[in-house]
């Protein structure tokens, strides 16, 4: 069982302008990830506009990752996007079998209408189930549809089975964070924060990593806090703030506004989005001069790392 921590970008998926995959694309982003430094990758997400994926997509995807990645980091997956259980089980189960080192449950698919923990644990137990006992399984508290927090009860059930190596937090609540964190203890369950505003204290107080949005634009920032912050902490403090303020941006049309990033870095040609139609260049006055400062800053604090 690979072990899932460290930085872990939620990956995007660029598209061709006439809505395709665009593969060579996403090969150079995959080698962008890699040479950052990153620890794993997290393919086939809400960042990869998973809910805007056919099952032969996210499949594929997923796939397309683990042949270039060619066992450098683990690579997990999720698309799961489904509410029917029969349905949750063929998808699941279809991107269980894509060589993935470890396959993410949505939790708000485990509750899809939000009625409790019966529901929950229910179709939780109908999934276990169905997958291969050999495949370590995560969790991933995605916003969309809706964002289902783990209760503490349903969070030491998911530690204690041992069937799960990671949950991506999207609690964006230290004191969360801590206590789950000290539930955790002695199960092979790693909590990774994916909030920008607690990334350093997050990591301080056990939070094995992070997978926030902005893994897409500097994860060589968030790779330095996480592995050498604690041998500098004023300068980690000051880097926390460039990041948490940096990633205000994602309010701002993300992801097209990575995949425009992206483009300027020449990691791939098209901005085209299924899950955002707009130009949000033009909707969001000032993003591009933002963009322009994350990148300068980026650099300059590569300078500073490194010195």
């Amino acid at each position: 069982m690979k072990q899932i921590e460290g930085i872990v970008p939620v990956m995007l998926t660029p598209f061709t302008d006439d809505n395709q995959i665009d593969y060579p694309g996403l090969e150079r982003l995959i080698e962008w990830y890699l040479q950052q430094g990153v620890d794993a990758l997290f393919a086939v997400c809400q960042s990869s506009e998973m809910q805007f994926l056919s099952l032969q997509e996210r499949v594929e995807l997923a796939q397309f990752v683990v042949k270039k990645v060619a066992g450098r980091v683990p690579v997990i997956a999720s698309g799961h996007i489904s509410d029917a259980i029969e349905q949750q089980i063929a998808e699941l189960t279809a991107m269980a079998n894509s060589g993935i080192d470890a396959l993410v449950l949505v939790t708000n698919h485990l509750d899809a209408r939000n009625e409790g923990s019966e529901v929950f644990y229910r179709t939780l137990n109908q999934l276990l189930e169905a997958l291969p006992s050999s495949m370590p399984l995560g969790l991933y508290e995605c916003p969309a549809p809706y964002r289902r927090l783990l209760s503490d009860e349903e969070f030491s059930f998911c530690a204690s089975s041992g069937r799960f190596v990671v949950l991506k937090d999207v609690s964006c609540d230290l004191p969360t964070v801590e206590k789950r964190v000290r539930l955790a203890e002695g199960t092979p369950l790693n909590i990774i924060n994916a909030n920008a505003a607690i990334a350093w204290p997050a990591m301080q107080a056990g939070s094995k990593g992070f997978s926030g949005v902005f893994t897409n634009f500097h994860p060589e920032l968030y790779h330095w806090l996480y592995h050498h912050g604690a041998e500098q902490p004023e300068l980690a403090h000051e880097l926390s703030l460039f990041l948490s303020l940096s990633a205000v941006t994602e309010t701002l049309g993300y992801p097209k506004n990575a995949k425009i990033y992206h483009q300027r870095l020449g990691t791939f040609d098209s901005e085209f989005c299924r899950v955002n139609k707009d130009n949000v260049l033009e909707k969001f006055w000032g993003l591009g001069v933002l963009l322009e400062q994350i990148q300068q800053g980026t650099a300059l604090w590569q300078k500073k790392i490194a010195g």
